[in-house]
């Protein structure tokens, strides 16, 4: 969906005209018809109404929204502009309406608030619809743009900060929808070889050999049952001071995981191809970051492979040499997100050093089952990058909750043939895959692992997207790197 600007001009012959209404102030310039109406229908501008109708307009018919923003004083003011924004979007994206004028005259707004609702109403329009060969007319996305009228001083350079990240939400959104047989390791680098042409990103690409040759036995283990080979992709971005120890980001990007010998169940498998949701998130918050030209040294690094359980598949029981050195007795092979992780982590640290790690994975289901699809868990053995992060996942709305990590927990990944055991048994499941990543963060390293596998796929739509991919933690990186930026 295309955003654009434009003068009032723009108002006289837009077939559709969307008007932002602060609570208990109907505007007393429009139509009769439609506050009348508005008021029958018990429209009062709260957050999230929205009203619509049809006036005269000369010798055609003009299609007039109300969208509520509430109180213009609220404390959840950003909130319910998010709400209009995506509403609006929502409700007219199939309407057979190809350009909505957006008016934000008498709003309130600050330039900051339009270019978030602008923001919102592009998410909630996103679609992906590649696959989709039988659609009819009506279920097909007509909304092709959007065009800001009276839009307060600054939103067209608000905008550009918005853009960049609703750009790289769309990356992350689409790699995660993509299915597994056209999606997987190479392909998931290729298309981000094409998406970051000319954006300033740095790229790199480890294969097979260049990780044997490392010494990344874990990863390796983990894609040895697979025809498709693993990849380790590295995007660098130098927004800072020349010299200056990047932050690493690192996802998990499992492109299919069917559990390998430990094969899961086969109802909801399909849902395994967004496994890979953290490389996602770190390649669409890349892209966002050089998009608005962060002022900051940034790397992502994706762990890409295919867990698959063909006959060289490894076994449970068997033991892979980390690149760290430290043996890992692979007891569950379903619990291979964590093997490929801390290569990924070693390998981050030795070739970058940088001042701080964050990790992001669909890593467990345990963190389903405490936390259900409204937090990300969060594990840190630094509480100042942890406070960080949730203040950032605050201000963002991709809100995280942190969970306790200790000694105690490392009894429970003890194996009696290696120096651990890649799972730590029934009960706390989430915290002991944290306390086995942390045994690859070296000494004095600030780290953060986050547990996003309650949150990157909704099976109902949300605020700001449709069922499906959420993009969840482009925004909660891009806030964090923005937060610093800001020091």
């Amino acid at each position: 969906m295309k955003i654009r600007f434009s003068d009032a001009a723009a108002l006289a012959t837009a077939p559709l005209i969307a008007r932002l209404v602060n609570q208990d102030r109907l505007p007393a310039d429009v139509d009769q018809v439609i506050v009348e109406g508005a008021r029958l229908a018990r429209f009062s501008g709260k957050a999230g109404q929205l009203h619509d109708g049809f006036v005269a307009r000369d010798e055609g018919v003009l299609r007039l929204a109300l969208a509520g923003l509430g109180p213009s004083d609220a404390a959840d003011r950003d909130s319910a502009v998010e709400k209009a924004g995506a509403g609006l979007a929502a409700r007219f994206l199939t309407s057979g309406v190809a350009s909505m004028v957006i008016d934000f005259a008498r709003s309130g707004l600050t330039a900051g608030q339009a270019a978030a609702l602008l923001l919102a109403a592009r998410l909630r329009g996103w679609r992906w619809d590649a696959w989709r060969t039988t659609l009819k007319d009506e279920q097909k996305p007509s909304l092709a743009e959007i065009v800001a009228v009276n839009a307060p001083a600054g939103t067209d350079t608000a905008w550009v900060d918005a853009a960049a990240l609703a750009d790289g939400i769309a990356l992350t959104r689409e790699l995660v929808t993509e299915p597994a047989n056209v999606l997987y390791p190479e392909s998931f680098v290729e298309r981000c070889q094409a998406r970051f042409a000319g954006t300033g990103i740095e790229m790199s690409v480890l294969g097979e050999p260049e990780m044997r040759e490392l010494g990344m036995g874990a990863l390796l283990g983990v894609s040895q049952g697979s025809a498709r080979p693993p990849r380790l992709l590295a995007l660098r971005w130098n927004g800072g001071a020349q010299g200056e120890a990047p932050v690493a980001f690192v996802g998990k990007g499992v492109t299919f995981d069917t559990g390998g010998i430990s094969l899961k169940p086969a109802a909801g498998m399909e849902d395994m191809k967004w496994d890979m949701g953290g490389a996602a998130a770190v390649a669409g918050a890349m892209l966002a970051l050089a998009g608005r030209k962060a002022k900051a040294n940034v790397v992502g690094v994706c762990g890409l492979v295919e867990n698959m359980p063909d006959a060289l598949a490894q076994r449970p029981g068997d033991v892979v040499i980390s690149m760290s050195g430290q043996t890992i007795e692979v007891i569950n092979t379903d619990a291979e997100g964590r093997l490929v992780l801390c290569d990924a982590l070693t390998w981050t640290q030795r070739e970058f050093k940088p001042k701080a790690i964050v990790d992001l994975a669909t890593l467990t289901g345990a963190i389903i089952a405490t936390l259900a699809h409204e937090y990300a868990g969060i594990f840190s053995n630094d509480d100042t990058l942890a406070d960080a992060l949730v203040a950032a996942g605050k201000a963002c709305g991709e809100p995280l909750w942190r969970l306790p990590m200790g000694a105690a927990y490392d009894k429970m990944l003890e194996s009696p043939i290696a120096d651990m055991k890649n799972v730590g048994g029934r009960y706390g499941g989430s915290i002991t895959a944290a306390q086995f990543l942390q045994r690859y963060i070296d000494k004095g390293t600030p780290w953060a692992h986050l547990d996003i596998a309650g949150m990157v796929w909704a099976d109902k739509p949300g605020q700001t997207w449709d069922k499906g991919a959420t993009g969840y933690g482009v925004r909660l990186l891009d806030a964090y790197v923005r937060a610093g930026e800001a020091v």
